[in-house]
């Protein structure tokens, strides 16, 4: 599961990184949360170029009767993706890349469980396989909204939790945006990061609440 993740790098690293023809304005952020906005890259309507879109986590499909179904709906399994219902429609025709640059999973010590923050080695921004769907407010409206695909934990995070967030390499990402795109070549995407991709740290307890969105989220936990 993936369940919080962080983005901190400037505008122009995300344009510069994910092919974006303009520069966007994003505020850092250490804490995102379910439900909340996010941005996502994708392909801009009428193609072929790239946008980068604001839409709400958890996934509300467009058959849905109400919005709230979202609320479940914040992951995707790699192993089903392509069969659920809630998400088989995106993953043939929607796909995102939901743009990162760490992710947070929760270690069991006891009673508690102790949150561990995970960048890539070179502190780089990272596409995350995302879905997106645009669900008919009744009240008026369109409201779109993304789910990130899960996989098996690789050695980095596996000591952790045992899934984590599919990440794309530029390649992986070029490949996962194109249209009419093979499934089977798409399916292979799907799998844990290499070795040596990722590193991480526990950190406070303080991310444990979503409101709480300052830097010092991702600071390493003193001694430890």
């Amino acid at each position: 599961m993936c369940g919080r993740y962080t983005l901190s790098a400037p505008g122009d690293v995300v344009a510069e990184s994910f092919g974006l023809p303009e520069v966007p304005v994003l505020a850092p952020r250490f804490n995102i949360a379910p439900s909340q906005q996010v941005p996502v890259v994708r392909v801009a309507p009428g193609g072929p170029g790239r946008e980068l879109a604001l839409v709400r986590w958890g996934l509300v499909p467009s058959w849905a009767r109400e919005a709230a179904i979202g609320n479940r709906l914040i992951n995707a399994r790699a192993e089903t993706v392509a069969e659920k219902p809630a998400f088989r429609d995106s993953f043939r025709r929607r796909r995102c890349l939901v743009v990162a640059d760490g992710f947070y999973e929760w270690r069991p010590e006891g009673r508690r469980k102790q949150p561990w923050h995970f960048r890539r080695s070179d502190g780089a921004p990272f596409g995350l396989a995302g879905l997106w769907a645009r669900w008919p407010d009744p009240a008026g409206g369109d409201l779109e909204s993304c789910a990130i695909v899960t996989t098996d934990a690789n050695d980095a995070v596996r000591p952790v939790h045992a899934r984590m967030p599919v990440l794309l390499d530029r390649a992986g990402a070029e490949l996962w945006l194109a249209d009419g795109a093979d499934p089977g070549r798409i399916a292979s995407l799907l799998a844990p990061a290499p070795p040596g991709v990722l590193v991480g740290y526990p950190v406070s307890p303080a991310v444990n609440d979503p409101r709480h969105d300052t830097s010092d989220c991702i600071l390493p936990l003193a001694g430890r």
